[in-house]
C-alpha cells in the first residue's frame, strides 16, 4: 500500500525533511563509504568468478564477512544448483591462399563446445546479418565456418538497447548453423569499443542441434577479417577446450538488517559471479559492493528500517540466472512479503536514474519524487526492465526497480579482458550506491 502525502504544508515538511535524509546519506557514503576498496579486494584478491569455480566459492566465503562487517544482523548462505562450464586452452588462426597462419584474438562463447582440443580448419564464409544467413541455402553453409559481422550499433543513444539488438548474434547464431551443416560460428563481439578485444557472453543451443563451437572476436578483427573475405578465400583454424562439465551445489549470499515495524522485505542486489576474464569489476562486482554499502550506511547513519532491508548477493546470472531463480522459487509471500526490489547490474558509473517495472500507482509515487534527486544528477526515471536477478520475483508482484548508471562506456568492456578495477571510478561508484540507498529509504518510509 502507498501513504499518500495529502496536506500540502504537510508535503512541504516532508520533503525538507527527505531532503536533509538525502544530504545525509550522501554525504556519509561519499566521505566515509568503503564499497571501492571493498571492490578492490575482491577483484584483486579473488578476480574473476565464474559460476562453478573456486574462485567463486572463496567470493561467496568473502561476501559473508563482508555482510557481517557491514552490520547485517543475520547472514546466510542459499543452495542454488550451478551449471559449471570451464574454457581451457583455446586459439584461432587464419590464412589467404597458401599464406602463413595468422593469429586472432579470439574468446569462446560461454556456455559453448569446443573442439576437443583438435584443429577445426575450415572455409570461412561471411554474412552480415541473420536475415542474410537466413537467405543462404544449406549447401552454401555445409561444411563452413559462419562469420556474422553485424556491428554494434552507434545510433543508439540508450546502449541497452544496442545491446538488445546484438543479443541473438551471440545467443542464437550456433544452432542456426549447424542446422544447415556449419562446421562453427564466428561472431562480432557485442561490444560498443572500437578496440580488437574480444567479449565473451552466454550462448545457448536449441535442444536437438548439434552443438558446434561458437566464438567472438573483437570489431577491429572483425572489420580486418571482413575485408579479406571479400577479396579472397580465407581459412580459419580453431582449437578450443571448452565445455559443459555438469553441475554442482554452490550458494547466494544474504544478509539483512531487520525491519522495526514488520517483517515485509525491501531486497538490494547484485550478481556475485562474472565471467572468466578479466576481473568481474563493472560486471558486477560494482552492484555487489554497492547493495552491500546500502546495508552499512543505514547501520551507520541508524536509520532504523520500518522493514526489512535484504541485500542478496546472487549466484549464476552470466550463464544460467539459477541464483534468482531460486531466490524467486522459495520466496514466500504469506511469510515474507517482498514490497520492492531493486538491483545494479549496468555498471559503476554515474548514476542517471532508474528503471522502474511495477504498477501504475507505485511507479507514478517514485516519479514525484524526481526533485529530491535532482540535486545528485539523478534525473531520468523510466517504466522498463528491471534485471536479470530480480525479474522472477515479477510473479509474486513483486515492485521491481534497476539502478540506471550512465552507460556510454559499460559495452567497451562488458564480459571482457578489460573490466578491471582500474575501469571504475570511486565517486561514480559511491554515487549509485548513495541513489541506491536514497530510493529505499523512500520505499522503506512510504511503502507499507
Amino acid at each position: 500500500m502507498l501513504i499518500p502525502l495529502f496536506a500540502s504544508g504537510f508535503f512541504f515538511s516532508q520533503q525538507k525533511d527527505d531532503s536533509l535524509a538525502f544530504a545525509k546519506i550522501s554525504s556519509q557514503i561519499l566521505n566515509h563509504g568503503e564499497a571501492y576498496e571493498e571492490l578492490r579486494d575482491l577483484t584483486k584478491n579473488i578476480g574473476h568468478r565464474l559460476s562453478g569455480s573456486d574462485a567463486y566459492e572463496k567470493a561467496t566465503k568473502w561476501a559473508v564477512i563482508q555482510l557481517k562487517n557491514a552490520g547485517a544482523d543475520k547472514v546466510w548462505l542459499q543452495p542454488v544448483k550451478v551449471p559449471v562450464w570451464k574454457r581451457g586452452k583455446e586459439s584461432l588462426y587464419i590464412k589467404t591462399g597458401n599464406g602463413q597462419w595468422q593469429s586472432v584474438n579470439m574468446l569462446s562463447l560461454g556456455n559453448s563446445e569446443g573442439t576437443n582440443g583438435k584443429d577445426l580448419i575450415g572455409d570461412i564464409i561471411l554474412v552480415k546479418t541473420i536475415e542474410e544467413f537466413n537467405a543462404l541455402p544449406d549447401n552454401a553453409v555445409k561444411g563452413k565456418i559462419v562469420f556474422f559481422n553485424y556491428p554494434f550499433r552507434q545510433d543508439f543513444i540508450q546502449t541497452f538497447e544496442g545491446y538488445g539488438d546484438i543479443g541473438k548474434y551471440r545467443s542464437s547464431t550456433a544452432s542456426m548453423v549447424a542446422k544447415k551443416g556449419g562446421k562453427a560460428v564466428m561472431i562480432r563481439s557485442l561490444s560498443s569499443a572500437t578496440d580488437d578485444a574480444p567479449h565473451t557472453g552466454a550462448m545457448r543451443y536449441d535442444d536437438g542441434t548439434e552443438k558446434i563451437p561458437a566464438v567472438a572476436i573483437g570489431p577491429k578483427g572483425a572489420e580486418q577479417l571482413d575485408k579479406l573475405i571479400q577479396s579472397q578465400k580465407v581459412t580459419a583454424k580453431l582449437n578450443s577446450n571448452c565445455g559443459m562439465k555438469g553441475e554442482i551445489m554452490s550458494n547466494s549470499v544474504i544478509g539483512e538488517i531487520t525491519g522495526k515495524k514488520d517483517q515485509k522485505v525491501i531486497v538490494v542486489g547484485g550478481h556475485l559471479d562474472s565471467w572468466d576474464v578479466g576481473e568481474g569489476a563493472q560486471d558486477d562486482g560494482a552492484g555487489i559492493v554497492q547493495s552491500i554499502e546500502v546495508l552499512r550506511t543505514f547501520k551507520k547513519l541508524g536509520l532504523n528500517n520500518n522493514h526489512t532491508i535484504r541485500a542478496v548477493l546472487f549466484a549464476n546470472e552470466e550463464n544460467g540466472n539459477r541464483g534468482g531463480e531460486t531466490y524467486a522459487a522459495n520466496l514466500d509471500p504469506t511469510r515474507e512479503p517482498h514490497l520492492f526490489a531493486i538491483e545494479s547490474d549496468a555498471g559503476g558509473y554515474s548514476p542517471r536514474g532508474f528503471f522502474l517495472e511495477m504498477n501504475a500507482a507505485q511507479s507514478s509515487q517514485i516519479k514525484s519524487w524526481k526533485s529530491l534527486f535532482l540535486p545528485y544528477g539523478v534525473y531520468n526515471i523510466v517504466d522498463s526492465y528491471s534485471g536479470t536477478d530480480i525479474r522472477p520475483m515479477k510473479k509474486h508482484q513483486v515492485a521491481l526497480a534497476g539502478l540506471m548508471p550512465d552507460s556510454q562506456r559499460y559495452f567497451d568492456l562488458h564480459h571482457s579482458a578489460s573490466d578491471v578495477f582500474e575501469a571504475v571510478n570511486r565517486r561514480e561508484l559511491l554515487l549509485g550506491a548513495s541513489a541506491m540507498t536514497q530510493l529505499i529509504y523512500m520505499i522503506d518510509k512510504y511503502w507499507e
